[in-house]
């Protein structure tokens, strides 16, 4: 049984540590205010660029005219997947929810004789998944949104994925992050970018009939480079908020184990000193008697 000197230091140390759980908790919360915000206020633009990309691309499928980012490269064979992740842990499953997805995703397309190249976007994400497809990564960003998510940040990875599917670099583009639901609920939710998916019911030609100025093919070429971008900032905004939200639900789960633990080391300790105590005057009463 531990002394009580090593009980109270105990004590002390998860006391401590309460504190510190207790501070992130309250200081996550406070960003995740700022982060929902953000990302609630980014989904109707992301969303009818989306549904309006849609309806455009519809009458063009197939089109020999089509931009390349809608009609694609006419293969599957090269994959390009965008990880999303956090630059630091203590937020619960957060980061590792995405790593094992993408880690199965890969699975998948290298079982299927596909190329697989992975654009880690965050720290964790790429310390994790290095230890089993390292030769797969390719140069990724970090360090991003230290005071929130900002566009002008977003436009280099855009920029930079374009520039590769412009160089045949890969036929296919995939980002994968946590969807914001709640502060206790977020969803890994894969987003195919490249080439535009287009619904079934815009291929299908059941919508109405609109005449653009100027034609689709243009508005297309200008629109999809701006929902590369958009999608891949709504990704962020999405995760940031995520990673709030988990954070402070971690360490919210935290503070309330260390308070159950102070608790059990407290009674512990008590029992320890009253048994102590109790010994000492049976020494001292026996001692008496033996006079």
């Amino acid at each position: 049984m531990p002394s009580l000197k090593d009980l109270r230091q105990r004590i002390a140390s998860v006391k401590s540590t309460r504190k510190i759980t207790s501070a992130m908790k309250m200081v996550a919360a406070s960003k995740l205010r700022r982060a929902q915000t953000a990302a609630e206020a980014a989904r109707p633009y992301a969303v009818r660029l989306e549904r309006m990309l849609g309806t455009l691309a519809g009458s063009l499928v197939g089109n020999a005219g089509a931009p390349r980012m809608l009609a694609g490269t006419g293969s599957d064979q090269t994959h390009l997947l965008i990880m999303v992740t956090a630059d630091r842990g203590l937020c619960g499953g957060f980061n590792s929810s995405i790593t094992r997805n993408v880690r199965r995703l890969t699975t998948e397309l290298l079982g299927k004789g596909k190329t697989v190249k992975i654009m880690p976007v965050g720290r964790k994400g790429r310390e994790a998944i290095k230890r089993d497809y390292a030769k797969n990564l390719i140069e990724g960003f970090d360090q991003l949104g230290r005071k929130g998510i900002a566009y002008a940040e977003i436009t280099g990875i855009a920029a930079k994925v374009a520039t590769m599917f412009e160089a045949g670099e890969f036929d296919v583009c995939t980002v994968v992050y946590n969807h914001f639901r709640s502060a206790i609920s977020q969803e890994v939710t894969r987003q195919q970018l490249i080439p535009f998916p287009v619904p079934e019911a815009a291929s299908s030609g059941d919508n109405a009939s609109f005449e653009y100025e100027p034609a689709e093919e243009e508005i297309l070429a200008t629109l999809l480079p701006r929902n590369l971008a958009m999608q891949i900032f709504r990704a962020l905004l999405e995760s940031q908020a995520s990673e709030h939200g988990a954070r402070m639900t971690a360490m919210d789960n935290a503070t309330r184990n260390a308070g159950d633990m102070i608790n059990r080391l407290t009674m512990l300790y008590n029992r320890s000193r009253q048994a102590q105590i109790t010994k000492e005057l049976i020494e001292i009463i026996s001692g008496a008697e033996a006079v």
